[in-house]
């Protein structure tokens, strides 16, 4: 299950990324927002606490620029939140980092560029081995 959420400045792209995953029939939550202006960092905490719960594994943030989303994400105990602006970053966020927050912005990407991103991030496994050593050591600084 992938959480999806964004603001104001990205509802429009919220809109092609929900019909994307219903073409690739993959399930999602949706957490909004169509209303404007609304506060990145109240949809950011929707979306990773749906993660944190356990009721989502996956997240996707999108504002104007992803950078909002991804700062707040990382705020968040169990985040590991990277903004893509092309398809490279977002298979190695998976790869290497097991990132399981997505953030992209409106401003930045087109809707065609989104759906190759997605496709990186949503395909790529964590490849594991000396990565989860170092994605340990990441998630050591939150104690």
């Amino acid at each position: 299950m992938i959480a999806i959420g964004s603001d104001h400045a990205a509802a429009s792209l919220r809109h092609i990324v929900k019909e994307y995953l219903e073409d690739q029939e993959i399930p999602y939550i949706d957490c909004g927002t169509d209303e404007s202006p609304s506060d990145y960092p109240v949809i950011a905490k929707e979306v990773c606490k749906k993660i944190q719960s356990g009721e989502a594994d996956t997240g996707i943030l999108l504002c104007g620029t992803g950078i909002g989303m991804c700062m707040t994400a990382n705020k968040m105990k169990g985040i590991r939140a990277a903004v893509c602006s092309e398809t490279y970053s977002a298979k190695f966020t998976r790869l290497h980092n097991d990132a399981n927050v997505l953030c992209m912005g409106e401003r930045v990407v087109g809707s065609g560029l989104a759906k190759e991103i997605l496709d990186a991030f949503l395909f790529t496994e964590f490849e594991g081995g000396r990565h989860q050593r170092r994605v340990d050591m990441i998630m050591e600084l939150e104690k």
